[in-house]
Order: structure tokens, then C-alpha cells, then sequence
């Protein structure tokens, strides 16, 4: 099933832990190596139990944040976009937003000079639908992640599971985490 198939089908719980998972994995363009402000939402991803209060919370942490344009605008963006509301439409369309997002932020990592390239939006569209495209490798990676969690999710909802579904859910996006701040550092020190 391709992405958008999946975001299509998806319940409140696994749309907002696939929006949070993809912010959770873009992290290193807005905060340090061991913070972990985005912790509050997955907390609600569940049920929805405070998903207003925290995300409040940490929109307000993340506003102390310097961001520079480019990318980490794009993330911080789609932080103050998420919707106070834990339901299933406007959490959708805030999915399907980060998902673009989080591709986009890693595909300027797969360029050498991090352009974006003329057909950028063809061709995420083309993999976000699950046909071919000539994506680099961090962006293949990124799509990876966000169907598998997606796929974790759906199998754990209403299920004794569902906690430990969202659990697979963040380590994913943990791992995706350290995969763009290993990117970020090699960059920066061919740079010099």
C-alpha cells in the first residue's frame, strides 16, 4: 500500500504519531542531540488526552528555539501548523503536510549543495503514491520509515498492542533521527 494510501486510511492515533514520528526524525535541524521536546505529544498520540495542553507546551519550548530559514523553517512550520483538535481531519491534512515536509528536508540532504531540484514535487508525489521515482537515498529511507510506522500502527490500533505499536513507532523515528544528524555532521565537516 503506497503512503498516501495509508495516511488515507489512517485513524486519529496513527495520524498524529505519523505527523509527530516525522518531526521526531527532523529534529536535528532544531535542537540538540539529547533533547527530546516533542516527548509530551507522543504521550497523547494515543487517545488524544491532552493533546491541546501539550502540544501548547511544546510549541512554546520550541519558539525558544533560533531557527534559520530553509529547512528547520519548514519543520518548525509544521509544528505550529498541527492542529489543536485530535481529530481526524485536520489531523490528516497535518499529516500529510509533515510527510511532505520531512521528505523534502531529507532529499536536500541527498544533494551535495542541498538545491531542490526543478522536479522535486513530481517526483515525491510519484513515491508518496508508490510509484517509481528517482529519489536519493536519505529520501528513500525517510518514505521507508514513515510506511512502516504507518503499517505498525494500523496493525496495533483498538488492540492490547496499541502502546507498544506506538513504541516501535517512536524508536523508528529515533533511528531516523540519528540518521539525519550522522548526514548533518558529515556535512558540516566537509565544509570545514
Amino acid at each position: 500500500m503506497s503512503l498516501l494510501e495509508l495516511i488515507g486510511r489512517a485513524d486519529e492515533r496513527a495520524l498524529a504519531a505519523g505527523a509527530v514520528a516525522c518531526l521526531e526524525r527532523c529534529l536535528p535541524l532544531l535542537a540538540g542531540p539529547e533533547a527530546e521536546p516533542l516527548r509530551p505529544l507522543w504521550a497523547s498520540c494515543e487517545d488524544g488526552q491532552d493533546w491541546a495542553i501539550r502540544l501548547a507546551a511544546v510549541r512554546t519550548a520550541m519558539e525558544q528555539t533560533a531557527v534559520p530559514d530553509g529547512p528547520a523553517a519548514l519543520v518548525r512550520a509544521m509544528l505550529g501548523a498541527a492542529p489543536s483538535d485530535f481529530a481526524v481531519v485536520p489531523l490528516r491534512e497535518w499529516a500529510d503536510a509533515c510527510s511532505l515536509v520531512a521528505l523534502r528536508v531529507h532529499g536536500r540532504f541527498d544533494v551535495p549543495d542541498g538545491d531542490v531540484p526543478a522536479d522535486e514535487e513530481d517526483l515525491l508525489k510519484a513515491a508518496r503514491s508508490g510509484e517509481p521515482a528517482a529519489v536519493g537515498p536519505l529520501v528513500v529511507g525517510e518514505l521507508e520509515r514513515q510506511v512502516r510506522i504507518l503499517e505498525i500502527l494500523a496493525e496495533t490500533t483498538g488492540t492490547a498492542g496499541s502502546g507498544a505499536g506506538l513504541r516501535k513507532a517512536l524508536d523508528l523515528s529515533t533511528e531516523g533521527r540519528r540518521v539525519l544528524r550522522a548526514v548533518m555532521s558529515r556535512r558540516a565537516r566537509s565544509r570545514g
